[in-house]
Parts: structure tokens; sequence; C-alpha cells
């Protein structure tokens, strides 16, 4: 089966002057490929017998004493290759803010609350179709420290790991008709049209009644219609 070469039209470049840190992480010289070892090109080997229970629903995961706060979701898609062919047994992991805007972690200093019945991250295994499917609470708006006023956009990052690993892709999904989307230059570093591939659509089909509006958001890995992934040197 022949391979397209990574189209690099369609991601973010190292360096996008609008997003402020990227001048720090960014390589001042051309890289040099490094050939991979054995390590690189071998395990780990996820399966669905590696998840629990609640490791796909982000609503009750992280539940002390009693229901996450906020809008419930459900976002599922189909993880594709550039033909349209499903990739199974990929480990798809998510992580998001609260309904707050907040992360459950030591570095997020926003003022707005914790929620401690929502701990934000959950993980899946893609089936036969190359299908994945979370249940979770819409994230909030935070600001940022990227320039005077700035707020990121409702998002959730997506992580998914292939068969070996070097073959992690990161990537975020956002919300349709969210007005933060222009002005947020990690959303606007991804080159016009592959940006709106990071847009989840509303899905009918996937709301769950009187439960959680659902959302499709489907990722494809290579090829002219690939998602923009998140370069990092």
């Amino acid at each position: 089966m022949s391979v397209t070469p990574r189209d690099w039209t369609s991601h973010p470049p190292y360096l996008f002057p609008d997003y402020k840190s990227t001048a720090l992480r960014a390589p001042a010289k051309p890289l040099v490929p490094l050939p991979h070892t054995l390590s690189e090109r071998t395990g780990p080997v996820f399966g669905h017998d590696d998840l629990g229970e609640l490791d796909d629903d982000l609503t009750r995961n992280g539940r002390r004493n009693g229901e996450p706060l906020g809008e419930r979701i459900v976002v599922t898609g189909r993880v594709t290759d550039e033909a349209g062919r499903p990739v199974r047994d990929t480990l798809v992991e998510v992580w998001q803010a609260n309904a707050a805007g907040r992360y459950v972690h030591k570095a997020d200093r926003h003022d707005a609350p914790l929620d401690p019945n929502f701990s934000g991250g959950g993980r899946c295994v893609t089936d036969a179709d190359g299908r994945y499917c979370f249940t979770t609470i819409r994230p909030g708006a935070y600001p940022w420290g990227n320039h005077h006023n700035a707020w990121r956009p409702a998002h959730i990052h997506f992580s998914l790991f292939g068969p070996t690993i070097a073959t992690r892709l990161v990537t975020q999904m956002y919300f349709p008709g969210d007005p933060l989307l222009d002005l947020d230059p990690i959303f606007l570093g991804a080159p016009e049209p592959a940006r709106r591939r990071q847009v989840a659509a509303f899905s009918i089909e996937a709301t769950q009644p009187m439960f959680a509006l659902g959302y499709a958001f489907d990722i494809v890995l290579r090829g002219a219609s690939a998602t923009a992934m998140e370069t990092e040197p």
C-alpha cells in the first residue's frame, strides 16, 4: 500500500508570530532528520483490555460526590487515512478545561472554579470502523497571556497514538459558531482551509434525547484532507 507524502501545507508552521510562544520554541536552524531506532519503530500496543470502564465518559470518571457542572455533550467521529480507510486500534486521548474554563493542573492560575467532579481527561481505542466516542462536558473559554485580553475559544485537545512511539499526533477540536475562533492565533496558525477541519459539526444523530447534544469530529491522518496537527520540533 502506497502512502502519500505528508502535506505540510495542512499544518501550522513552527513559527507563527501572532502565537507568541512559538518564537521561543521554533527551531532557528534546519531540522536534522534522525533515523528511527527499534525502540521508535515498535510498541507500545494498546487494546480495549487496557481501558477502564469509565475512561471514555468524562461525566463519570472524575465524580466524587455528584454530577459535574455544565452542558453534557457527546463527541464522536472516525479516524481514517488519506483514502478514507478506518484506522483501528488507535488510542485516542482527550483533555480539556471544565465548564468554567479551568484545567485540573497546578499551572492553571485562571480565577475560575474547579469542579470536584470533573477531571477533564479521558481515553478510548478506535473500533474496527475507526470510530471513537466520548461523553463529556462542554468546556468554557479562558484567558491566556498571548496578548492583552486574549481568550482561547472552547476546545478539546486530542492525542492519537498509533502502533509505535513515533506516531503520536496532537490536535484540537473547536465548536461551530464560536466568535473567538477568528481572534485566536492558535486556530489561525493552521492554513486556510485546513483550520476549518478542526471545527466539529453539530450532529443530531449523535445527540442523545433528554441527555446530551452530539458533535461529530472526524480525524484524517494524511493527504490533502488531513486534519491540522500541532507541530513540535
